[in-house]
């Protein structure tokens, strides 16, 4: 199972509390998990990526074992730990201000 955090808003829009479990079959890709996540709650659809495009939204980060991740190719291989269950993967809402 593949542990996601989720901002606060977009635990809102999806009515859940806390992390969301994921089964998503290999290889466990950051395109993978969005895919799991979106067609398990449809209403994230075009909130994380681009409905067009699927590019990840400007003020989203991904994280994986403290990592951004948020510029490497969306195919590449999630770290052991987070394909394990052990480290979350996590969509974090960035701050943006002057």
């Amino acid at each position: 199972m593949i542990r996601v955090t989720l901002p606060f808003h977009l635990r809102r829009l999806a009515n859940v509390d806390g992390e969301v479990e994921l089964d998503v079959k290999a290889p466990v890709t950051p395109r993978a998990v969005l895919d799991a996540l979106e067609a398990r709650y449809p209403v994230l659809c075009g909130t994380i990526r681009d409905h067009g495009t699927l590019e990840r939204r400007p003020f989203l980060r991904f994280f994986a074992c403290e990592q951004d991740i948020s510029h490497d190719s969306p195919d590449a291989p999630l770290p052991d730990a987070v394909v394990s269950g052990a480290e979350p993967f996590m969509i974090v809402g960035a701050i943006a201000g002057g």
